[in-house]
């Protein structure tokens, strides 16, 4: 990874770019954060180390980075989520995705990465 991230907010349009019927069987043009918490919260994870988190919400992942929790896909919701910020780990975060999904999600970030310097 070339470009360095120092901020998490800043790979949010990376992953806009990135999120695709690939990383999720539930993306649309209209909605395409829906369904990519899980291999998103993996991939935040793997950039930023911190830990992952879930909410009941159909458990629901996100992510907890120097104690400020952080969830880019929140705008797949219609309504406000409750977070309850129950610990959750990379295994729960994987049952909602697959390797497939997870391997194209990445190889895409860090092409984009290297592409944006």
């Amino acid at each position: 990874m070339n470009k360095k991230i120092t901020v998490i907010e800043q790979l949010l349009p990376i992953l806009q770019r990135a999120w695709s019927l690939y990383s999720s069987s539930k993306w649309t043009q209209n909605n395409p954060a829906k369904g990519q918490c899980g291999v998103t919260a993996l991939i935040i994870n793997d950039i930023f180390g911190g830990e992952i988190f879930k909410t009941p919400e159909g458990w629901h992942f996100y992510n907890k980075i120097n104690q400020n929790y952080h969830d880019l896909t929140a705008s797949q919701f219609s309504t406000q989520i409750q977070y309850l910020n129950v610990p959750s780990n990379r295994v729960e975060a994987f049952n909602d995705t697959n390797e497939k999904q997870y391997g194209y999600l990445k190889e895409k970030i860090y092409r984009y990465l290297k592409e944006d310097r």
